[in-house]
Order: C-alpha cells, then structure tokens, then sequence
C-alpha cells in the first residue's frame, strides 16, 4: 500500500437513519474506487462492512465498519455507521475518529428520527458535515419538496451542490463545472447561491468575487470552502442512488477534492486535566511530533482477541514502536499495527496523523483510551461523547448452575464493546441487569450470548427498587434467651426510632448508661439492627430515613455473646417500625421525553395516566419537542414499547433518579402481601 501523508487523508463516517442506503453507499464508493471488484448486496449478505453472521441474518447494520481506499490521490477512511436507534451508541463513537459526517437521508422517506439526530450530534462535535440523498431513482419521491423540507429543517445552509438529472438517472455538477440541466432548480442559479455561501466566510475573496462575478475558479474557494464548512456555514447536498450508481462518480469527487483533510477540519476536543473538563490541548497533525490517538472502537473478535481502533491524530505511530495507555506508567509493545478492511486486517509498518488503525491483543486498551509515546501526554483526554442512556432494561440469571462466573465474563465482553449498553449487579434486588437502547439492542446482545460465547440465560422484567420508611416515633423490646444445655444466650435490648428526612440514610445512636448492655456488645446490637433494616420489614426493601437510638437493655455474665445482641437488636428494631407506620417508597424519577410536535398530545396524556407530572415543554429543534416531567420508575421502567408505538418509532427518551416518594395505598397493600406470601412459602 503507497505512503500518504496527513495532507492526502480524509476521514468520513456514514451516519443516518435506517435503511437509507448507508452499507449499500459504502460498497458503491468503494466499486467505483477500485477497491472491490464488484459491489456486494445488503440482501445477499455480501458488502464488505456488514460481514457479520448476524447482520446478514437481519439485513441491517448492527456494528460500525472501516474501509479504506484510494481515489484521485486522495486515501479515504470511511466509517459504515448503523442506523437505528438502538446501535446509536456505534455511529456516535464513529464521530470522534473523522473530520466529516456524512448524513445520508432515504429519498422516499426523507428526514426521520435519526437523521435529526445526528445532524445535532455532528453539529455539537463540531465537525464538518454533508447530506446525500441517496435512492434519487425509487419511486414516488418528491426531491423538490424534500430539499425545501431539508432547509427548513436544517438551515439555509444546507444547498446543493450537485442535482438529479434526466428523470433522475444521473447527477449534474453545480459547482467545478455548472453547465448542465438538472430536473429542478436551474444548475447556474444553485452555483451562485454555493459561491455566495462560501465567500461569505472571506472578506477579500468576497471582494474579489463582487469584481468578477461569477469567474472565481474552484482553486480559489477551496479555502473558504473547508471555512465554511468547519463553522457549519455550508453543508453541501449531494444526490445519489448507491444501488444504480448514479451520483457515485460526482460524490467521489467532492469527497476527494472538497472534504477537508486532517489540517483542514476543526481541531479533535482534548484537554489536559485528570478529568475532561481540563485546559484545551490542541493535538497538531504532525508527523514528526509525539505519537497521540484515541480509540473509538472495541471489539472481543473470537479468533484475533482484543482489537482497539483507533485514529492517530498527531505523530507517527510504527510497528514494534512503544504505547502509553492514558496514565499507565508501563508501556506496551505495537507488535502488530493494522489497517483494516471490513473484516480483513491489514498489518502495516506505520500509520500518521488522519488514518484509522488497529492493534489486537492489548487487554489493557478501553474504549475512549488515549494511546501516547511520551509521558508529556499522560494526561491528555479528549471530551466525552454525548451518548444516549441505555434505558430498556432486562434482568438475567445462568440457566445452568455454576455458570455465574462465565456470565460476569461474557457480560463485560458486551459491555466493552458497547458504550451503550450497561451491566450493573443491583445490592438490593440482588439481580443482575443489563441495560441498553432498546428491545432490538438488547435481543442482538443475548443472540450474540447464545451463538458466539453459548451461554444461554434467563431474562424478566428488573425488580423495582422499592424502599421502606417509617412516619412516626416508636420504641421496641427484645429479650433474647436461648437455653440448649449448655452455655446459653442472652441478650437483651431497649430502643427508640424516630423518622428522619428523605434520603438522610440511617443513623445508630448509643444512649446506654450504666454499662446495662456492655460496650463490647454495642457492635452487635448494632449489626443485628442493620441487618433487619437491609433485609425490609414490610415488603422486603431496604428501611431508610431512619435514626435508631439504644438506650436500655441487660446482660448475663455468662450466656451473653455477640449472637444474642445481634438476635435481640434485630427483632427491636422489627418491634419498633410495625408500631411506627412504616411506609414503602418508590423511586422518582426526571423524564425528557423528545418527540415530533404532532404527539405532544398524546405523550402528555399518556405520562399523565402514569402517575407523571409534566415540568415543561420546549422545542428541540425542527419538528421535535422536548418533554419534561416527573414520573414513578415503575410507571416507565418498559415504556419504550409504548413510546414507540405511539410515535411511529420516532420518540425517545432519557431518565435520572430525582427521589423516592410514598406509594399509592393500594400498591402497598400489594406488596406487603406478596412479601409476607413469600415469606410463608420460604
């Protein structure tokens, strides 16, 4: 493979929504580049970046996937990103490793939920972005009508700079050789309207421009050209049909010739802090300067290992060179250093400043690491990414008994691979939940379990983390006298409780005079009071807000031991809250809800009937609205579904822990009775 350096690499990654085209657009560029013989098929199961089993198996784009190739002198890394929501959390890392997003939008279905969203994502990373409209020859589409929408949508900003031509069979130029006739818009009228963009963002090319008219040669836009579209001034529209190839030629060449390089486009967002809210540090895209990359992808491949990818963003990285990850002190050998194509590794002597690369088999390597060859970048982060909230949750246990183990196991290998999807072992459900994007995300991740690492699991609903309190002041006794025949026990305690306020915890306060309860004991009253608190009174959930004050008790000199006082604290402190109107609560949590306007109605009914509160709306821009309220876990802990269905699969949403509230009487009721059912059958 030739060397080429930083000036001559541009990296893009293909984002958008759901079957617009992305994969099948990929394998065109990569045809009609030379890098493949012929392109592959989505519905065959043969393009070069949905190679896995089962992404064949569903049709779809499940992970993201590099490819690179050379094209009028330029070397192009791309990104194949997936498009539905639930694989979010790939397309978003893809955006830390290029300069340009290219959002690609379903001519027949125009702007949908996240072409939205990752037109906002770009636009906050601040890169450079473009749109094509891919699928120009299907039928019924309205491209007129979809580029006004796209401007209304998006900004004025966003002007063709190339059109459909003869009944949309082809793609005529509009900006290095305007001369054709395109099937609406006059092709001269959409050049002047680009040139004016562009030279807005140059006073003396704006000059200049006033003087010749229309005579300015695309040598001399192309510095504002990459101006504008680093301020987000420009966002060119292209037009292609990846499947016919129409517009393929045309947008190989815009790639090639207008999208910036690694000099050219916004410097990546690190910082020099311990944490990511540090000073700015500007990595230089020089090859003679200390190796800096970050890595915005992992995957556990079952035949390489650990693979890291990675985009070098200043210096030379080579092979059998030495890495720093982040802080470590001990640095790893690059023995191996790959470009990658689809799933082929190619192994390379060096890589510089703008490509994507890979190296396998460095178990210490995480997602978002920053690999360095000097300690004067230890600590050198780059600003996280703004990633979506896995909320659809499943708890999930072994089939087979001793498999907990392997489970943990292959459950961090999921987990490091996805910055979307969640494990956490809950201390007082005592379930192990996995959280992610959506019902798909989370069955993709289980088929991965059963067919690559066989492990078969039980999945239900996650437990609600309920929580017991009390309203008023009680006291409890216990005396605790055990005689087997020999040495006995006994203990004896005397305790007040009294209600604190919510989300002040627990607190133990000894008030014993007189040595009644000897201090060596003290401990275990308190142990067996924790114990009963741990393990619910009422409904089984942990009792908070709760201050326990012992103040009297007795001890035998003989029969006391730890065991009695652990016993007798224990049964008090259950004394006490059955006389102190315990009460369940429940979580509260901060819901944002963004859908498209037209469903405000219907979402705020809905959330409503949920016990919910609304806080506020306000616009997200576009069609969208946000949503703001307060709503119980429980009322949305699988509302996904629900949300889906009402908005045709365009809503979303986020949720934060705000506080824990009394359940309604009759939920309680509930609960009490099936904890104490459960406890009679144990």
């Amino acid at each position: 493979m030739p060397k080429v350096t930083t000036q001559f690499i541009h990296t893009l990654a293909l984002v958008g929504h759901g079957s617009s085209g992305k994969t099948t657009l990929a394998e065109a560029l990569l045809a009609k580049a030379g890098a493949i013989a012929a392109a592959g098929s989505v519905e065959k199961g043969t393009t070069v970046c949905d190679f896995d089993p089962m992404e064949k198996e569903y049709g779809h784009s499940l992970q993201s996937a590099l490819v690179n190739f050379d094209y009028e002198g330029m070397r192009i890394h791309l990104i194949d990103t997936p498009g539905m929501p639930d694989f979010a959390g790939q397309s978003i890392a893809a955006l830390a490793a290029v300069e340009t997003a290219i959002v690609v939008i379903n001519a027949q279905n125009g702007i949908e939920l996240n072409t939205t969203r990752m037109m906002k994502w770009a636009k906050t990373r601040g890169l450079c972005r473009m749109i094509v409209v891919n699928k120009i020859d299907a039928d019924n589409v309205d491209l007129p009508g979809l580029l006004r929408k796209i401007q209304d949508h998006f900004g004025k900003e966003c002007l063709p700079i190339n059109l459909p031509a003869h009944g949309h069979q082809d793609v005529v130029d509009c900006f290095f050789t305007p001369d054709g006739d395109s099937d609406f818009v006059g092709v001269k009228a959409a050049h002047s309207a680009i040139i004016d963009q562009v030279v807005e963002v140059d006073e003396e090319l704006m000059a200049l421009y006033l003087e010749q008219g229309e005579d300015l040669q695309p040598e001399q836009l192309h510095a504002p050209f990459e101006k504008a579209l680093r301020e987000g001034h420009l966002v060119p529209v292209c037009f292609t049909s990846a499947k016919t190839g129409a517009g393929i030629p045309e947008f190989l060449h815009i790639l090639s010739q207008l999208a910036p390089n690694a000099t050219e486009g916004n410097p990546p967002p690190f910082v020099r802090s311990d944490t990511t809210e540090g000073e700015e540090f500007h990595a230089e895209p020089d090859p003679a300067k200390h190796v800096l990359a970050h890595v915005f992808k992992i995957v556990m491949d079952p035949y390489v290992g650990k693979v890291a990818f990675f985009r070098v963003h200043q210096g030379t990285m080579s092979k059998d060179s030495q890495l720093y990850i982040g802080d470590g002190k001990r640095p790893i050998k690059v023995g191996h250093l790959y470009k990658v194509m689809g799933k082929e590794y190619v192994e390379v002597d060096n890589l510089v400043p703008g490509d994507l690369g890979a190296i396998a088999k460095v178990d210490d390597i995480d997602f978002n690491a920053v690999l360095h060859d000097s300690h004067d970048e230890d600590n050198i982060r780059l600003r996280s990414l703004d990633f979506p909230t896995p909320m659809h949750s499943i708890a999930v246990e072994t089939k087979k008994k001793g498999d907990e183990q392997r489970l943990f196991d292959v459950l961090h290998k999921l987990e490091v691979e996805d910055p979307c999807l969640w494990i956490e072992r809950h201390p007082t459900t005592h379930e192990t939940v996995i959280r992610g994007l959506g019902e798909l995300h989370l069955r993709v991740k289980f088929e991965k379990m059963a067919n690559q690492y066989k492990l078969e699991v039980d999945k239900k609903p996650p437990k609600i983390p309920y929580r017991e309190t009390i309203t008023k002041k009680a006291e409890g006794h216990c005396r605790h006298k055990k005689q087997t025949g020999g040495a006995g026990q006994f203990g004896e305690v005397y305790l007040k409780i009294e209600p604190l306020a919510r989300g002040s915890g627990f607190e133990f306060v000894d008030q014993v005079k007189g040595g009644v309860i000897p201090t060596v004991f003290i401990p275990a009253v308190e142990k067996g009071v924790r114990m009963a608190l741990d393990h619910g009174v009422i409904a089984g959930s942990p009792v908070e807000d709760i201050r326990v004050i012992v103040y009297d008790g007795k001890s035998h000199a003989v029969d006391s031991k730890e065991i009695a006082f652990v016993t007798a604290g224990k049964k008090a402190v259950i004394d006490a809250i059955l006389k102190a109107g315990p009460i369940i609560l429940e979580p509260i949590v901060n819901v944002t809800i963004t859908v498209p306007d037209k469903y405000v109605g219907d979402v705020t009914s809905d959330i409503s009937s949920r016990r919910g509160q609304i806080t506020g709306t306000e616009s997200s821009g576009g069609d969208l609205m946000s949503i703001d309220g307060q709503v119980p876990l429980s009322e949305v802990s699988e509302y996904q579904s629900k949300l889906r269905s009402m908005t045709g699969g365009q809503g979303s949403y986020t949720v934060e822990y705000s506080h824990y509230a009394m359940v309604p009487g009759q939920t309680q009721a509930a609960l009490t009775s099936a904890f104490k059912l459960e406890r009679e059958e144990d």
